[in-house]
């Protein structure tokens, strides 16, 4: 299994250039070595200038971007992720994601392109977001590439043990979005009672709660250097506690487009 530097950072929502660029240059500064961005979040530029602006050498960052679904079509998937790495001022990215199997996705169309990248230096592997596990096992006989990543939401609410276990079984990290749960971390009675026992918050638990599974990266969105100093270095849950946050039953998904795979 691909090594990926956990915790990263998430910058989607972060569109604020100068904001966005501090966020990193921080988080790199701080000690995150993994950020991840998107086409769809329009902050390449920034996510670029805050890698340069650092103390970090680009070779020790972990730099992962994702191809709008729009742009799936082989011809501008070729031209955009020329377009990503010249806005984020790079040679090649370590991760780059089909980003949502939807609207110009076409899997034998769309991932011999995605070798093709690879096999040109424009990226180091090849990645997925928001695949089931009949779309990676799809995705897996078509592409020459392994499957680096699948890039999911996940958290104690929607906890994915089946293709959790997959991916496992396939050595493809998971890597979690919306660790923090949005903000609704506090509505879960358990996460609540483990965070205050910690001194904490349920988002943190929740954080906490994904770097302990194997085989998962969450990658946090943070602006400002407490916040994302909380994000990077997260208690650790006895295993009494983590088997409390398993037990819960409650399931909710809180990125849920109609054209999803699941629905």
């Amino acid at each position: 299994m691909t090594t990926i530097p956990s915790p990263g950072l998430g910058t989607s929502g972060n569109d604020d250039p100068d904001q966005c660029a501090e966020t990193v240059r921080e988080a790199l500064e701080i000690g995150y070595r993994h950020i991840d961005t998107a086409q769809m979040y329009d902050n390449e530029k920034a996510v670029g200038e805050g890698i340069a602006e650092s103390e970090v050498p680009r070779e020790d960052v972990f730099l992962a971007t994702k191809v709008h679904p729009s742009n799936l079509a082989p011809e501008d998937a070729r031209e955009t992720t020329a377009e990503s790495l010249d806005r984020l001022g790079v040679e090649s990215v370590d991760l780059l994601y089909v980003h949502w199997p939807m609207k110009a996705y076409d899997a034998e169309a769309t991932l011999p392109v995605f070798d093709e990248l690879r096999e040109e230096g424009k990226t180091e592997r090849v990645a997925v977001s928001n695949f089931t596990t009949d779309l990676l096992d799809e995705a897996r006989e078509i592409l020459d590439a392994s499957v680096a990543a699948n890039q999911v939401e996940m958290h104690p609410l929607l906890p994915q043990d089946d293709l959790l276990e997959y991916c496992r079984d396939h050595d493809i990290a998971v890597v979690a979005y919306s660790p923090l749960m949005q903000g609704e971390a506090g509505d879960v009675d358990v996460l609540a009672e483990i965070a205050e026992s910690h001194d904490t918050t349920p988002e943190t638990v929740s954080l906490a709660w994904l770097c302990q599974r194997d085989g998962v990266v969450p990658i946090p969105k943070a602006t400002g250097e407490d916040h994302l100093r909380a994000n990077f270095e997260v208690p650790d849950l006895s295993d009494d506690e983590v088997a409390r946050i398993d037990a819960i039953e409650e399931r909710e998904r809180l990125v849920d487009p109609d054209d999803a795979a699941w629905n």
